[in-house]
């Protein structure tokens, strides 16, 4: 997002946190990023004026404050704006079931064969950085954001079986912020290279998607589809 800081979209489908948050503003690359699922809920605390229409035409349910009033609220333990909680349990739509991974082509088995011992990646942008380090005795990558360990509110590490590190072009969108820097766009319909961090192994792959309304699928280098461990997946959007 703009000053080269990162944002996480995260995407509840089979379970459903009690708690989700901080919540921040919508983006353009949000919408095309959606058009994979069958019209999900976006909860987001708001947008610039431009922005507005494209994310009311889009086919998806924009729950903002004003349309979900009982589903937020704001937590004590930061300052606002970075407060804003979302108890997905309240809001008006409800949820499938189904697990979306699934549902865009991820597919969960055994892993490929090949790869290379990998203890830990770092993907860097302008102003923040992530690093994924593997953890064998919990079978998890754990996170670190900017250096700090991530944790969950219970302080619980945050972490994923699989981390997918996606190369993408980062171009200028059509929207400026409030400090008149320009929001990014995310390229995701195309075709590119991938990393794929699995078991303490590397995996280079190539991603492709065809349309927006496609899910991105993952090759090996022989044409193989990708295969994930079973678990939370992590999909990184690096600047090629």
């Amino acid at each position: 997002m703009e000053a080269g800081l990162g944002r996480i979209l995260a995407v509840h489908s089979s379970e459903l946190p009690p708690v989700v948050g901080p919540v921040h503003s919508a983006r353009e690359t949000d919408l095309e990023l959606l058009r994979r699922f069958d019209r999900p809920t976006l909860a987001f605390s708001g947008a610039r004026a431009k922005p507005f229409p494209a994310i009311e035409a889009a086919p998806l349910n924009p729950l903002p404050p004003t349309k979900g009033p009982n589903a937020y609220f704001r937590g004590s333990d930061r300052a606002a704006p970075h407060n804003l909680c979302l108890r997905p349990g309240k809001t008006p739509h409800t949820t499938t079931g189904a697990n979306a991974a699934e549902d865009i082509g991820l597919r969960f088995a055994a892993p490929p064969p090949g790869g290379k011992p990998l203890a830990g990646h770092t993907v860097r942008y302008q102003a923040a950085r992530s690093t994924f380090a593997w953890y064998a005795d919990r079978h998890r990558w754990l996170v670190d954001m900017d250096g700090t360990p991530a944790r969950a509110a219970d302080g619980a590490r945050l972490g994923a079986a699989d981390v997918v590190v996606q190369y993408v072009t980062v171009r200028p969108s059509l929207y400026r912020d409030r400090w008149g820097s320009t929001s990014p766009y995310t390229e995701t319909v195309g075709s590119g290279s991938a990393l794929v961090l699995r078991n303490g192994r590397g995996y280079d792959v190539g991603w492709s998607r065809r349309t927006a309304e496609s899910g991105t699928s993952f090759t090996t280098r022989d044409g193989k589809q990708t295969t994930f461990a079973p678990g939370r997946v992590r999909i990184v959007f690096a600047p090629k």
